[in-house]
């Protein structure tokens, strides 16, 4: 009897100490320093929904806006001084052509205090830029998104023309 008194206080403790162990932050994939960021919130003209028509994050992981052929759909990264994790799901008309990153705040005041930082960011994973285009595509009436489109379908030209070269190498 103590031997199965034993065994299962050992099991007992084995499983607190699973339970209770942290789980590793994900570590960068690249470090980017100096990026331009601005807020932005759900009561702006966007409405409260991102570019997939889920609500915005305001959790753990929280949604950002981009340029999509600059920072693609999908791209999850860290703020390096807040430690806050973000992804692309979202873009904005005042975004393209830029390389500034629209944070989402679940709150106007959140918006406000952010304002227009610089800060170091750590790409935790490089976003799709395929996936990028299969979101866009159907929404090239409007003319920013046939900017991003055009520049991602150029750089898709480029990995194709450099991957074409490479080949003929061999």
């Amino acid at each position: 009897m103590p031997k199965c008194l034993n065994l299962t206080l050992a099991g007992i403790v084995a499983c607190l100490v699973v339970g209770c162990a942290v789980q590793p932050k994900p570590t960068a994939l690249r470090h980017m320093g100096n990026v331009r960021t601005t807020a932005y919130t759900h009561t702006e003209r966007g409405g409260a929904h991102n570019a997939l028509g889920a609500h915005l994050s305001g959790r753990h992981v929280m949604s950002a806006a981009s340029d999509w052929s600059r920072y693609p759909l999908g791209t999850r990264f860290r703020i390096a001084t807040t430690n806050e994790e973000y992804i692309i799901d979202d873009y904005g008309v005042a975004l393209i052509g830029t390389d500034t990153i629209d944070l989402y705040k679940s709150s106007r005041l959140d918006m406000k205090q952010w304002g227009v930082r610089h800060v170091d960011l750590d790409i935790l994973q490089w976003g799709s830029e395929e996936e990028s285009l299969k979101v866009l595509a159907p929404r090239c009436k409007n003319h920013c998104v046939r900017q991003m489109v055009s520049a991602l379908e150029k750089k898709r030209g480029k990995t194709v023309a450099q991957q074409t070269t490479r080949l003929r190498s061999l």
